[in-house]
């Protein structure tokens, strides 16, 4: 019989019984959900590193489906990058899968899909940049809130603008950016107006980038950064709300949602696959 355990929280041995654990007030200690939430979201960068995996996974899975269309471009921009018709199979979206497909749930899964390697490779390195800030001021939680909706609403406004087809993390990206823009104003004094100047040279940046270099996707950019300052706003960062119930409670919907939509789509794809 099982008679102790470490808290997945705070790593303390406790009574396996124990409905609340004495030391961090952690809520059913022994639950596989809370170990399986706790895995996820606690460890500084553990949920970035999630994030990273599943835009690698979705990106070969892209590749493999049609193979035979994968582009060896001597343009870095299009190298090894995967077919429309696969990435439309896996979700991406915009006006085609939207209005003709009703793919509504493909405003989640784009944001694991990229149209080369270089795309993805780009968009992981942001991420790790970025997110370690939003991390330490935010917290596990109140990052992926953000990450997840500024994605969903970078893409409506991508779709709203007539865009037919859309991928890419960079939306949520940039809503991770917009959270550091407002925390950066907010706070204030020297840190603050750091991170602020900091993160206004990045947006400058991107959309100098988004310019010059077709093919980008400024809608879902601006969409997606200000989803980020008004999340930033609306939840708070640790110097003025600490992170609660319900930041966990959104949480834990939102990456449920996203595993269920990205395993739909791959399921999908699969079976639209062999049938061809």
């Amino acid at each position: 019989m099982k008679s102790s355990l470490l808290c997945p929280n705070c790593k303390k041995i406790i009574s396996y019984d124990e409905s609340k654990c004495p030391y961090c007030g952690l809520i059913r200690p022994g639950s596989i959900w809370i170990k399986a939430y706790t895995l996820m979201f606690s460890g500084q960068e553990r949920i970035i590193n999630i994030i990273i995996i599943l835009n690698i996974i979705m990106y070969i899975i892209s590749a493999i489906i049609d193979p035979s269309h994968i582009r060896i471009d001597l343009n870095p921009l299009k190298f090894l990058s995967p077919s429309n018709e696969s990435l439309l199979l896996l979700g991406a979206t915009g006006r085609l899968p939207i209005d003709h497909l009703y793919r509504w749930w493909s405003l989640i899964s784009a944001s694991y899909l990229h149209g080369s390697l270089l795309h993805i490779f780009f968009n992981m390195a942001a991420m790790r940049q970025i997110g370690v800030l939003i991390l330490r001021e935010y917290g596990a939680n109140r990052f992926f809130i953000i990450y997840f909706f500024s994605g969903i609403f970078g893409f409506l406004a991508s779709w709203a603008s007539n865009v037919s087809l859309s991928v890419g993390a960079s939306g949520s990206l940039c809503g991770l950016i917009g959270a550091a823009l407002y925390f950066g104003k907010s706070r204030g004094g020297i840190y603050g107006q750091a991170v602020y100047k900091q993160v206004s040279g990045w947006v400058i940046s991107i959309f100098l980038f988004g310019i010059l270099v077709p093919g980008i996707d400024n809608l879902a950019h601006c969409g997606g950064l200000i989803t980020g300052i008004v999340s930033g706003f609306l939840l708070g960062y640790h110097e003025k709300i600490k992170e609660n119930k319900t930041h966990t409670i959104i949480a834990v919907l939102s990456l449920f949602i996203t595993i269920c939509v990205l395993l739909w789509a791959v399921c999908i794809s699969f079976l639209v696959t062999l049938e061809m």
